[in-house]
């Protein structure tokens, strides 16, 4: 029998996508052990404000044009067809339901997973879905285990994926004080970023 297709999954609201996370699912895609690494774009993170985001289908679009030439990178609106907001039991669920011929993981940070136990069904995730969580700055890997009730059943490995230290508040931000971070973004989406958190035209 034909083993499934291993599909890492990368959600956010990538508010912008930026080199960082790039870089990281082009490593994962390549040296963790995956077939291949799916960007799925939340129209509402329900951990986050939904007023500092920029229009759903406006990320949607930047992360699709950031990853169209890398073949081992996909994207899915997925979430944009649930309902609101997005919990990523449902999205899982969802995914698996409509390919059943791939086997998906979830990947998250070091400090996702700090407080991943805010998350809705968050046990019931970890019964039935892998968990890969790479290294980000602050969070070593080393002090993952313990931080709150894990089912024995839970699927969770460790990646020593490259650390970045950047992050999209940073590059909002940085653009709003007028400074110029063009190469902290994929250059086919520069111009829209930028017009987006300055309003410029």
């Amino acid at each position: 029998m034909k083993s499934p297709l291993r599909v890492g999954v990368f959600a956010g609201s990538f508010n912008p996508i930026h080199v960082g996370h790039l870089a990281l699912a082009n490593w994962m895609a390549e040296f963790g052990d995956m077939d291949e690494v799916r960007f799925v774009v939340s129209p509402h993170n329900p951990l986050k404000e939904e007023e500092i985001l920029v229009d759903g289908q406006q990320r949607l679009g930047w992360v699709r044009s950031a990853t169209a030439d890398y073949p081992k990178i996909s994207v899915s609106d997925v979430e944009f067809h649930l309902p609101r907001p997005s919990y990523t039991l449902r999205t899982f669920e969802e995914l698996s339901q409509s390919e059943p011929d791939k086997q998906f993981s979830l990947l998250i940070g070091s400090d996702n997973w700090e407080v991943f136990d805010q998350w809705k069904d968050y046990y019931e995730f970890l019964v039935r879905y892998p968990v890969v969580i790479f290294p980000r700055p602050g969070y070593p890997l080393s002090s993952i285990d313990g931080r709150f009730p894990q089912p024995s059943k839970a699927r969770l490995r460790t990646v020593s994926a490259p650390q970045f230290d950047i992050s999209s508040s940073f590059i909002r931000e940085s653009i709003r004080q007028g400074k110029d971070v063009r190469y902290f973004l994929p250059e086919g989406i520069r111009h829209s970023v930028f017009q987006a958190f300055t309003g410029q035209k």
